[in-house]
């Protein structure tokens, strides 16, 4: 059965090995008849700073309108992007910051400290590299960025966090390593 499937690409270059991820998983996907959406973060105008916090409504730039209603035609939306300093990168998380509103993605319920989650039945993968070993990244440091994602972002809108790929280190990787792992990329495309 076809999805709607909605790729977010965090990595600003368009040279990365991210890039390459995100183009193997989308040729896949549509490979198998799925409707794909490509939104490469790096190509957005945008100002990824929230000035004024939650207090004030910061108004939404055209992209960011253009993403939330990409966001809402989804079924499935997969998150590509690169583990920096332990963490999402920056623009990643402002894009995050600015669209993931009161309103669009949760909304306060009234002596309740949990919101209804507006973004309920989605689902979603995360694809994600990095030039730490992957295995010292979850026992040492805990994966920080990978928690953050699904269960305090993805999980507090409703969205549902299926699978996680990691690869690295793609600082010290072999042609032939990279090449393995944009395979998996296709392999999970082709799972839905």
């Amino acid at each position: 059965m076809s999805k709607r499937i909605l790729v977010i690409l965090g990595h600003p270059a368009h040279n990365s090995f991210c890039a390459a991820l995100s183009d193997s998983y989308i040729n896949s996907a549509r490979d198998e008849g799925h409707n794909v959406c490509l939104l490469a973060l790096g190509n957005l105008a945008f100002d990824p700073i929230l000035h004024d916090g939650y207090q004030q409504v910061q108004p939404l730039e055209p992209d960011l309108l253009h993403a939330q209603q990409l966001i809402s035609w989804a079924e499935h939306l997969v998150f590509i992007f690169p583990v920096w300093w332990g963490g999402i990168p920056a623009l990643l998380k402002g894009f995050l910051d600015r669209i993931l509103l009161p309103g669009f993605a949760f909304k306060y319920r009234s002596g309740s400290p949990f919101p209804e989650q507006l973004l309920k039945g989605r689902s979603a993968d995360l694809l994600v590299s990095m030039d730490t070993p992957p295995w010292y990244y979850r026992w040492v440091y805990r994966m920080p960025a990978l928690e953050q994602m699904r269960r305090t972002t993805l999980g507090f809108c409703g969205i549902r966090a299926k699978k996680t790929l990691t690869f690295g280190p793609v600082i010290s990787s072999s042609e032939r390593q990279r090449e393995t792992w944009l395979q998996q990329a296709r392999a999970l495309a082709r799972r839905h």
